[in-house]
């Protein structure tokens, strides 16, 4: 689920580069469902009582290739973005943000369950990607 997850989020940011002539950050579509993905692995690996949906997963993974592709970006170009370190620390810190906003506590795995749990039940694309085993 990991690599799945850093793969989906490089080639979602990929396609943003090749289609404005920028990064794929900038292709909103792209770099949200990047996000949501990342956030929903986390908190899955933390919170011990939420697993993975990997098909959901894997649809997610080929709709963003799909789009980024539709954008005019190859796959040299995809790969290149989800392998830059500065998008992953950027992503990240975004996503850091993104727990501490809703009550996530770093050293307590019941907090991220309970983040999991309010995604599922309401009905987000991160919770999509989760549930309660």
């Amino acid at each position: 689920m990991r690599n799945l997850i850093l793969t989906i989020s490089l080639i979602s940011l990929s396609a943003g580069i090749a289609a404005a002539q920028g990064n794929l950050r900038d292709v909103k579509s792209i770099d949200n469902a990047v996000f949501d993905v990342a956030v929903a692995d986390k908190i899955r690996k933390e919170c011990p009582e939420i697993s993975a949906r990997i098909i959901k997963a894997l649809t997610l993974y080929r709709q963003v290739r799909a789009e980024a592709r539709s954008l005019g970006f190859t796959d040299a170009q995809i790969e290149e973005y989800g392998d830059s370190d500065k998008e992953k620390a950027r992503l990240r810190a975004k996503g850091d943000a993104y727990f501490r906003a809703n009550g996530v506590v770093a050293s307590d795995p019941q907090s991220y369950c309970a983040l999991g749990r309010k995604e599922i039940q309401k009905s987000s694309r991160i919770g999509s990607l989760l549930r309660e085993k």
